[in-house]
């Protein structure tokens, strides 16, 4: 397994802890130099504290590691809270670097929560993870995807809703001819990433990888187009098979002109199928570009 640094091992126990005034130089200060931390000052007494308190603290578990918290009784531990200027609680504040950084008062809802430690965990960077996603695209690019496959599962062992690891790893399984996998794999994202575009590309790509498996030969099917340039399902099929052996910008030309010539052909299977290449190239891809600016210009000509 891959390492890309501390994350919620690293951490380990004391990702939630209990602190006193005279450790909360080292719990907090101290610590925030390496990942925020959230101070939670609350008291026994306190009943909104027990609602925010589980909230908050399983939304820190959720970071896995890039944020901390560590939690301050106020009636054991009342010279931080002083010289803090903590007046009610429950009062949150975050640290970094040795810094306060944000805070808030009062209870706050699940969304705002959830907010305030996204918010945090980003300041702490991914840990080596974006870096490992490029090399593991480069992978993929270059032939390599049983190895791009290794370092996508491996995001996703640390992250196991990370978008762009989840579409990757479905693309390397593509890539290998385990279109069953891919598939399998798809059928079971994480709801969050279920509309992500790292992931919608990915099923675009699985699509277009299951057509290809019943894609008839490229010269049989010019040659039927050619015979009859009205035969619109020999150009479709020759889109088709034309993608498939990796003719990608030929696919492109081929389904533009059979959306010149028929745009309702079988209820707009020609825009349809070009909407599922653009999706399955990379956003920067100057084919994907190119091809959407001819079809919006037959679109709207």
């Amino acid at each position: 397994m891959l390492e890309f640094g501390q994350g919620a091992s690293g951490a380990g126990d004391d990702i939630i802890k209990d602190t006193t005034d005279q450790n909360f130089m080292a719990d907090v200060i101290e610590a925030s130099r390496d990942v925020p931390v959230i101070v939670d000052f609350w008291a026994p007494w306190c009943g909104p504290c027990k609602q925010l308190g589980p909230a908050l603290e399983a939304e820190v578990k959720a970071a896995r590691g890039k944020v901390r918290m560590v939690k301050v009784n106020v009636d054991e531990n009342q010279a931080v809270a002083g010289q803090l200027r903590v007046q009610s609680i429950p009062t949150v504040y975050a640290f970094f670097q040795g810094q306060p950084v944000d805070g808030f008062q009062g209870a706050q809802p699940a969304s705002a929560l959830k907010e305030f430690v996204g918010k945090l965990a980003a300041m702490a960077g991914d840990d080596g993870l974006g870096a490992a996603l490029d090399e593991a695209d480069t992978m993929l690019d270059e032939g390599a995807a049983a190895d791009a496959a290794q370092v996508f599962a491996a995001v996703l062992a640390e992250e196991p809703e990370n978008a762009r690891a989840f579409g990757g790893l479905a693309r390397a399984q593509i890539a290998a001819g385990n279109l069953d996998q891919a598939e399998a794999l798809l059928a079971n994202v994480p709801a969050a990433i279920a509309s992500a575009p790292e992931v919608d590309a990915a099923r675009a790509k699985l699509a277009l990888a299951q057509q290809a498996q019943s894609a008839g030969p490229v010269d049989d099917l010019r040659a039927a187009v050619e015979a009859d340039p009205d035969n619109h399902q020999a150009r479709f099929d020759l889109a088709q098979a034309l993608y498939a052996s990796g003719k990608v910008e030929d696919a492109i030309d081929t389904l533009l002109e059979l959306f010149r010539r028929d745009r309702e052909w079988n209820d707009g299977a020609a825009k349809a199928q070009l909407f599922t290449i653009f999706d399955a190239l990379k956003p920067n891809d100057p084919l994907a570009a190119k091809g959407r600016r001819k079809l919006s210009s037959m679109i709207f000509a």
